[in-house]
């Protein structure tokens, strides 16, 4: 029977009573997970996130009006209810509190629900967009509920060894300055300021700095960032970083202190037992070997470059890249069985190449008789033999096996991109990732500089704070492309975990990479005089890293969807279908802002603010 607030507050949570309790007089609060009538009793399963209680409602022990409401209600409706624990007659061992149901006496209906748009249990096959809508709905199913725990759980332990270890947690301003970070910033326009603008930060970079340089040795934050780019399944518009920064600090003393906490996080949270030191890898090998600097190392496959090998050769496939300036000819070779890949998913294979820009995949299924295909046709048999055995030298193979040999051809940058992707999904089709397997390492000796092509200079690959190595100091000016820098990255299974460098801390070395990548003097006082200024007052040795929790909590939860361990997830298009955000704004919010659009009514489903800040301004 329906009653007014003030409810009966609950005694036990609905994980919480076991077969000790029985006798206990009790009252529980939550949701319906189901009601049933069989015989005459009345069961309702009632939820919390604690877990879920059976309740028995019996004609014999609660007045007419209780049990009739009792049978009538609603999943998802919320309800107290009291009673005493009694011991079921028929277990349910599914669950831990299954030994005990509660004997009521008193029901009281809190709110009732209406029907559900997307089902909480069983076969859910509503759109990602419905679930998105009603995110609050799918934040009760108990999976999902799982993963947010995690992730609380996973913060709290952070906090909690950085604090052990001496840092400080400083909060830094999410209303900032504009400043180049590799990806569009979101502006706030300002209304004190008419015609300026605050950006919501990439990152606390500048200012994890600035601490350093203020005597804050050891710093530590949560972070909130933003980032206005392309999205996809482990990347979101608004993420979550744990920064860390460190004075008087080298890569080894970061790596151990960082090593150990992030074995701690796998022990504790995915039962694995993480070998320290973590291996590391530079750059260029990881490019070499994998075609890309985050490779996924839970199983072989490496990778060759085979340009010397048929240098001279009239294919043309092959020799059209060879011809380029930036061409290349790398090569994959699958020892074993040559039919253990079907032809339907050798061409599925081609397709990825042809989709990063090359005109195909030249393969060839290798046994004692030759070659068949592209690599057959194309390739001679000493040249064939030549490929497979640098391959076998470096996958430690025998340079006789039988298998299928993959080349690809064309710029460099399409080629790793191809065979990277490509190498993935070998390993999937043949299995090869042993489930509930991680693979850790350090990716150290990153580029410093890369060539922009199209305003022809050069651009800084991490960011225009990061030391180059102390051995190439001297040739920042002189040599740009071949200066290598103090920055590293923590990857697994194939995701960046973490990436950070040591920093600049010597405002000549700081002069010299600005001028390297282009910033006269002006520029660079007016981008980032603050920290120009903070560097000529004594500023420390330092560096640092930033974690992606988001992703960290993904790996340990199982999951490859990053939307499912954030609460309130935006979509591909950087929107929330709950709240219906971005949204248009009034004339009156407009003008408060001094801001104003010549471009008409947005289209349908467009913010105004779309049309003042378009995605390639």
């Amino acid at each position: 029977m329906t009653s007014a607030a003030p409810f009966w507050t609950r005694t036990h949570s609905c994980g919480e009573l076991r077969e000790g309790d029985a006798g206990s007089d009790v009252v529980l609060n939550g949701w319906v997970e189901r009601a049933r009538n069989l015989g005459g009793l009345v069961f309702v399963d009632v939820r919390d996130r604690y877990g879920l209680t059976q309740v028995l409602f019996d004609p014999e022990s609660v007045d007419a009006g209780t049990y009739d409401t009792a049978g009538g209600l609603r999943a998802e409706s919320v309800i107290a209810v009291a009673g005493q624990v009694g011991v079921r007659q028929q277990p349910n061992d599914r669950i831990p509190t299954g030994q005990i149901e509660i004997m009521a006496s008193r029901l009281q209906v809190l709110t009732r629900s209406e029907p559900l748009p997307i089902a909480l249990s069983g076969k859910n096959e509503a759109s990602e967009e419905l679930k998105l809508k009603h995110r609050y709905l799918e934040l009760r199913q108990a999976s999902l509920q799982k993963k947010i725990l995690l992730r609380h759980r996973v913060t709290m332990a952070t906090r909690n060894y950085f604090d052990e270890h001496g840092f400080v947690d400083v909060e830094t301003p999410i209303l900032t300055k504009s400043t180049p970070e590799g990806a569009r910033d979101y502006l706030v326009p300002s209304r004190v300021h008419p015609g300026s603008f605050f950006a919501l930060p990439q990152s606390p970079q500048l200012f994890k700095q600035i601490l350093m340089i203020a005597g804050y040795d050891k710093y530590m934050q949560i972070a909130r960032c933003f980032r206005d780019e392309d999205l996809r399944a482990d990347r979101q518009p608004e993420f979550t970083q744990v920064d860390i920064e460190m004075a008087f600090v080298t890569k080894d003393i970061l790596f151990p202190l960082l090593e150990r906490w992030v074995a701690g996080l796998w022990k504790e949270f995915a039962g694995v037992e993480v070998p320290l030191p973590l291996p590391q890898i530079r750059y260029a090998d990881a490019m070499e070997e994998y075609g890309i600097d985050r490779p996924d190392l839970r199983f072989g496959l490496k990778l060759a470059t085979v340009s010397d090998i048929v240098e001279g050769t009239d294919a043309a496939p092959l020799a059209n890249a060879l011809a380029l300036e930036d061409g290349t000819i790398k090569a994959l070779f699958l020892p074993g069985d040559p039919g253990q890949l079907s032809r339907k998913k050798l061409d599925k294979l081609t397709e990825i190449a042809r989709q990063f820009g090359l005109g195909g995949l030249l393969w060839g299924k290798v046994t004692a008789d030759g070659a068949s295909g592209a690599a057959g046709k194309f390739l001679s048999e000493e040249q064939r033999g030549a490929i497979i055995g640098r391959l076998a030298e470096r996958n430690g193979f025998d340079p006789g096996s039988t298998g299928i040999l993959m080349v690809s051809a064309g710029r460099v940058g399409q080629v790793n991109d191809a065979l990277s992707r490509i190498r993935l999904a070998v390993a999937s089709d043949l299995e090869l990732v042993e489930e509930g397997a991680f693979a850790f390492a350090w990716v150290v000796d990153f580029p410093a500089f890369g060539w922009n092509e199209d305003e022809e200079r050069w651009d800084p690959l991490h960011h225009p704070f990061t030391s180059p190595i102390p051995e190439h100091m001297d040739r920042v000016a002189s040599d740009p492309g071949g200066v290598l820098t103090d920055a590293y990255d923590m990857i697994c299974n194939g995701y960046e975990l973490g990436g950070g460098s040591i920093r600049i801390h010597d405002p000549a070395v700081q002069s010299a990479v600005f001028e390297a990548i282009g910033l006269t003097e002006e520029e660079a006082r007016t981008k980032f005089g603050f920290l120009l200024d903070a560097l000529s007052y004594g500023a420390p040795p330092h560096g640092g890293i930033a974690f992606g929790l988001d992703r960290i909590v993904m790996l340990l939860a199982g999951t490859e969807a990053i939307r499912e361990v954030i609460a309130f997830p935006k979509t591909q298009r950087a929107s929330c279908l709950m709240t219906e955000a971005p949204s248009g704004v009034d004339a009156a919010q407009m003008a408060e802002l001094h801001l104003s659009s010549t471009a008409g009514e947005p289209p349908e489903g467009a913010s105004r603010l779309d049309l003042l800040f378009p995605d390639d301004a």
